[in-house]
């Protein structure tokens, strides 16, 4: 590439992101409006900045809507931006976070401790359903570390595609066999960003947030990887040490965000696609661009999963899955004629 055409490319993100994040801006507004009654913008305003204690609808925004918008903001960035680790720890433009069992794991540990502590407190749960997503993907590191080639990318994608298959099965078991059980954890199989206490969820937003940041000093030596390993070792960058820390990125963005939100896919998997036609390769601007997306994605499929049935709402683990399953096609096909 020229460097006027480097210049040109980077010109183009760093307009691009002020965009996306009035995007973001006004799509958070718009989930503070929504519902089955709609609110105004001043009276969302009102709600925010000037609150009533008599008024049941600054009530509804403050207590309701406000907490699902920044659940959904901050599971929609972590879930885009482990998505966009993935792609480029494997390179493989199909890869996401489910691919190394972090998913599988999380849903795993859940079923587990439902069954097996039915009356433990919600926050047992959601620690449980991190641990789990941790472990599946030390497991899935570990077996991919083994013999030659270690951590090797084809090595990482039959790993987890084998150890997310074993998860599946035995939750399925699980659920099968404790009927009480599939009724209680169903809202963390669908994926829903309602009905969450954020006094709860705090810590597991702050680490959400805190690995965001982190991927940070690393965007330089992760352009270096997207060229594949020799080049970064000719570059100097130390490609098994990079390689630990994305995989560790991935596990606590996708593991908390799956403990939060439960079972939300295609969001890992799309939104870097969707980054990539409006910005250069660069991730210093990519990896921004995919959180802004990735967040706005996840917060306007939960606001029309709020309004498409009235009075019931559909989660938005179901929206996202009829959202992203199409453009997934779609991109498969694309795939697919390019080796043609």
């Amino acid at each position: 590439m020229s460097v006027a055409a480097a210049s040109g490319a980077a010109l183009k993100g760093r307009s691009a992101l002020p965009a996306l994040g009035l995007l973001l801006l006004a799509a958070m507004l718009v989930s503070l409006m929504a519902g089955a009654q709609w609110s105004t913008p001043a009276a969302v305003w009102q709600a925010l900045f000037h609150p009533s204690e008599l008024s049941v609808e600054d009530l509804l925004i403050r207590t309701t809507r406000l907490p699902r918008t920044l659940l959904a903001v901050v599971v929609g960035a972590g879930l885009a931006v482990a998505g966009a680790l993935m792609q480029t720890l494997t390179r493989n433009p199909l890869a996401s976070p489910g691919i190394v069992g972090i998913n599988a794991g999380a849903m795993f540990a859940v079923v587990v401790l439902v069954s097996m502590f039915p009356q433990a407190a919600l926050w047992a749960w959601y620690g449980g359903a991190l641990l789990g997503a941790a472990l599946a993907a030390l497991l899935v590191w570990a077996l991919a570390m083994r013999g030659q080639s270690p951590g090797g990318p084809l090595r990482l994608v039959l790993a987890g595609a084998a150890l997310t298959a074993l998860f599946n099965a035995f939750s399925q078991a699980l659920l099968v066999i404790d009927q009480q059980g599939l009724d209680t954890v169903l809202f963390w199989l669908a994926g829903a960003v309602s009905g969450r206490p954020l006094s709860q969820l705090w810590p597991l937003m702050a680490v959400t947030l805190l690995a965001l940041v982190a991927c940070w000093p690393l965007m330089r030596s992760m352009n270096a990887l997207g060229t594949g390993e020799a080049m970064a070792r000719s570059l100097g960058v130390p490609v098994h040490r990079v390689q630990t820390a994305m995989v560790v990125l991935v596990v606590a963005l996708a593991g908390a965000c799956v403990a939060m939100a439960g079972n939300i896919a295609f969001v890992g998997l799309v939104v870097p696609h969707m980054a990539r036609r409006l910005l250069p390769s660069d991730h210093r601007l990519w990896l921004p661009g995919c959180a802004l997306l990735g967040a706005t994605l996840l917060l306007l499929a939960d606001v029309v999963g709020r309004c498409v049935l009235l009075p019931r709402e559909i989660p938005v683990g179901v929206m996202t899955a009829l959202i992203g399953a199409p453009l997934f096609i779609v991109m498969l096909r694309r795939q697919g004629r390019r080796h043609d």
